[in-house]
C-alpha cells in the first residue's frame, strides 16, 4: 500500500477501562471531513475489530466505503488513524469483478441444481457475462439452452443477455433447430 500523508484526515486513540470497556480519549480532525463518523459511538466497535479475536488473526487496516482505519495498538489503547484513500475505486471495481468471477466458479462447480442464478442488478456481472458468451462463441456455434446451462442463468436473463449482444452486433443468429437458437460472432 502506498501511503500518501495528504490522505490523512484525522486520527483518535481508544483507552480500555476494566470496567465501562473501550472509550474515547481524544479525537482530532486533520481536515475538515463528512467521513469523520461520531468516535464516541464507534469506539467499542473499532476496539473490538482491532483488539478482538484470536492473537494472530487481528486486522492492521479496515476498508470502508469512503474511508479506511489503520490501528496501532499499544497496551491496552488503541491509536486509530483515519485515511482517505486516493484512486481506490478503480482497484475496487477490478476486484469486484475478480470475486464475482470466482463466486460463479465455485457455483458451477457445485452439483447442486438450486437456483443459482447470476442477480439481474450487478452490471459487472452481467458485463462479465455478456463478455464471456462473446468468447465462448468467437470461432463456434452454440444454441441458447446449452449456454443458460453454462451460465446457470433464467430464460429470460440469457435471452436478455443474447439480444444486447446481437444489437451490439457482437453475435448473430445462425440456424434455428427446434425451439433452439444457435449463434456465434460476427
Amino acid at each position: 500500500m502506498n501511503f500518501n500523508e495528504k490522505e490523512l484526515f484525522g486520527a483518535a486513540l481508544i483507552g480500555f477501562d476494566m470496567i465501562d470497556g473501550p472509550f474515547l480519549k481524544w479525537k482530532r480532525e486533520y481536515e475538515k471531513s463528512d467521513d469523520m463518523m461520531n468516535l464516541d459511538d464507534f469506539a467499542m466497535n473499532f476496539y473490538l475489530a482491532f483488539r478482538g479475536g484470536n492473537a494472530g488473526k487481528k486486522p492492521r487496516a479496515i476498508l470502508y466505503d469512503k474511508f479506511y482505519i489503520v490501528a496501532f495498538p499499544k497496551d491496552l489503547e488503541l491509536c486509530c488513524l483515519f485515511m482517505k484513500p486516493q484512486g481506490i475505486e478503480n482497484n475496487l471495481k477490478q476486484l469486484n469483478k475478480v470475486a464475482s468471477r470466482i463466486m460463479f466458479e465455485m457455483e458451477s462447480d457445485d452439483e447442486n441444481e438450486g437456483n443459482d442464478i447470476v442477480d439481474n442488478s450487478d452490471e459487472d456481472t452481467m458485463e462479465e457475462v455478456k463478455r464471456l458468451v462473446e468468447n465462448l462463441l468467437n470461432g463456434t456455434e452454440m444454441s441458447t439452452p446449452e449456454l443458460r446451462k453454462y451460465f446457470k442463468l433464467s430464460n429470460a436473463e440469457i435471452w436478455k443477455i443474447m439480444s444486447d449482444l446481437e444489437n451490439a452486433h457482437k453475435i448473430q443468429r445462425t440456424r434455428k433447430k427446434g425451439r433452439a437458437v444457435f449463434w456465434t460472432t460476427c
